[in-house]
């Protein structure tokens, strides 16, 4: 059957698939290898709007359900706003230590997370769950898909910038609503990430967790299921 005349793809022949070589595939398992969240290291130094464009542009190629393309980023630079959000991040910081054994309250306590002050830049990734309308392609049946979508989202902001030598920290300790009132953000919009982002001149060879002995890589053959979940497996990874 020919396509229909209202189709706008109608016509429109796929170009071949590009292939990319040896160097071009190590390199980005490389980037992936080597993100890290970073936490204190950030430098002083403002972030060239060219690179900054160019990491927001990789973010918004991620993939969405529906195409509904659900993220904003609001970009904070205000000094005053930021010491706002980290005082807002003490309180819940706070709260979060007494929530842990004894044994691991002072290395919690040891994690420095003093990015929100210090990076030059702050990145909230919001989810704008009414863009597209109640019925949108892809969600019918999985409400959250529009939140997975942004998820991936910040993976493309976090893989660009560390490609241009930036280092990114998710922070995820705050009140919700307190957060949603110092930025103004109405109810329908969700929050999916407070990122802080500047340059760095260091990254940790590991993850700073599996550094401090908290928790360590899990095993990716732990990881593997086949056909479907398999108890004995997950059991094992506590």
């Amino acid at each position: 059957m020919p396509p229909s005349s209202s189709d706008p793809t109608a016509g429109v022949q796929p170009l071949p698939a590009r292939r990319f070589g040896d160097a071009e595939r190590q390199a980005l398992y490389d980037i992936i290898a080597e993100r890290r969240d970073v936490r204190d290291e950030f430098l002083p130094d403002p972030i060239d709007p060219a690179m900054l464009r160019r990491v927001l542009e990789a973010a918004h190629l991620a993939p969405s359900v529906g195409f509904m393309q659900p993220w904003n980023f609001i970009l904070i630079r205000d000094a005053e706003r930021r010491a706002a959000v980290h005082a807002a991040f003490l309180r819940a910081n706070a709260e979060a230590a007494e929530l842990f054994p004894t044994e691991k309250r002072d290395t919690y306590r040891s994690l420095k997370l003093e990015g929100i002050r210090k990076a030059p830049l702050n990145i909230v990734v919001t989810c704008d769950r009414d863009r597209c309308g109640p019925v949108v392609l892809g969600r019918t049946h999985n409400a959250e898909m529009d939140l997975y979508s942004t998820v991936c989202a910040v993976q493309n902001l976090w893989l660009a910038a560390r490609a241009e030598g930036l280092g990114v920290g998710w922070v995820s300790i705050y009140r919700e609503e307190e957060l949603r009132s110092l930025l103004n953000i109405p109810e329908r919009v969700r929050i999916v990430a407070y990122l802080c982002i500047g340059h760095v001149d260091r990254f940790y060879t590991a993850p700073e967790l599996a550094l401090k002995g908290w928790r360590q890589r899990l095993d990716l053959d732990a990881l593997l299921m086949d056909e479907g979940w398999d108890d004995a497996k997950a059991g094992s990874l506590g």
